[in-house]
């Protein structure tokens, strides 16, 4: 089993930034991947971005390209997503998910976190 717990969320005025953090606890997994996902009211959940286990290859969906950052330190099993710039439209809960393959097995599942509030608002 894995356990995600983010925090970080907060009401913020346009313009201004947060930082998104994102637990992960458990035994018995290796997790590949972390995702950050959101969604505003009224709307379907959208993925935000995806980060490697190493790291090395980040994707962001077209809408947060050069205003958000995800990251992770591996050391403290924390994913990281850095928002510059929020906009109104970035209002929402942010839910991370990992993408986790049991040591011993070959499939993978997904784990949710419980998702934290950010609202942009002046």
């Amino acid at each position: 089993q894995v356990q995600l717990v983010e925090s970080g969320g907060g009401l913020v005025q346009p313009g201004g930034s947060l930082r998104l953090s994102c637990a992960a606890s458990g035994s018995g997994f290796s997790i590949h991947a972390m995702a950050w996902y959101r969604q505003a009211p009224g709307k379907e959940r959208e993925l935000v971005a995806i980060i490697t286990s190493s790291g090395g290859i980040t994707t962001y969906v077209n809408s947060v390209k050069g205003r958000f950052t995800i990251s992770r330190d591996n050391a403290k099993s924390t994913t990281y997503l850095q928002m510059n710039s929020l906009k109104p439209e970035d209002t929402g809960t942010y839910y991370c998910k990992a993408d986790a393959m049991a040591v011993a097995g070959v499939r993978h599942y997904d784990y949710w976190g419980q998702g934290t509030q950010v609202t942009v608002s002046s």
